[in-house]
């Protein structure tokens, strides 16, 4: 997984270079997903879910922009630290199957207006 080819997928909008970083039955929980979703446990599974979530996301935040501030890598793991939308600081915490596609995904937010 090369975070920096995340970051530009998504400063570009191109939802198919995005999905391209996932496997096909990967596991997603966000804040975000519940208030997008309407799912109390804010989990999508499933690239077509998470596709579809995220073709949602950038539609409701058309000036969407991720600023890197930090990644962490472990054994089979990335932690993405980046200011997110309504400048909330976020925490990915992914975790990568044997092919180097994001597998699960945790993520996390702070701050904000």
């Amino acid at each position: 997984m090369n975070a920096e080819e995340w970051f530009d997928a998504w400063n570009r909008h191109d939802l198919d270079a995005v999905l391209a970083h996932y496997a096909d039955d990967v596991e997603f929980t966000s804040p975000f997903a519940v208030e997008l979703t309407g799912r109390a446990d804010g989990t999508l599974r499933g690239v077509e879910e998470l596709r579809a979530y995220f073709a949602r996301a950038l539609a409701a935040f058309p000036d969407l922009r991720f600023e890197s501030l930090r990644v962490a890598r472990g054994v089979a793991s990335i932690t993405l630290c980046y200011r997110s939308v309504r400048e909330l600081d976020a925490a990915e915490v992914m975790f990568l199957n044997a092919d180097g596609k994001i597998s699960r995904v945790v993520a996390h937010y702070s701050g904000g207006g």
